[in-house]
């Protein structure tokens, strides 16, 4: 697993919501087909694929069922790598001192007021 497979992978709105769907237990594919009308079942099979082989869930056959299941640990290279900027930047995301509409951040990372 490589860590642009995941970025790829929660770049798509769309799995990024069956994710927060799986976030509550284990789902079948079906179950996952009805929560998402707007997507069609061989699209909500390809968006399955890419976030098995992301590795962020995983896919287990009961009787003739494909059952999901999140794996969080498959988030944790991406927790890691945004883990290193949300230290250098929580002191800024936390106690703005102008509006946010006021503040820029230049290419070095700092932020500037008009």
């Amino acid at each position: 697993m490589t860590s642009s497979n995941i970025f790829s992978a929660i770049a798509d709105p769309s799995r990024r919501e069956i994710l927060d769907f799986l976030a509550a237990k284990p789902r079948s594919a079906g179950e996952i087909v009805s929560h998402f009308p707007q997507l069609t079942q061989p699209g909500v099979s390809r968006h399955l694929r890419v976030l098995r082989e992301a590795q962020l869930v995983s896919v287990t056959v009961q009787a003739q069922q494909r059952i999901y299941t999140l794996r969080p640990e498959g988030l944790l290279m991406f927790h890691d790598w945004i883990a290193k900027y949300l230290e250098n930047w929580m002191d800024k995301l936390e106690a703005p001192k102008e509006s946010p509409q006021e503040a820029k951040v230049t290419r070095r990372g700092t932020v500037k007021t008009k």
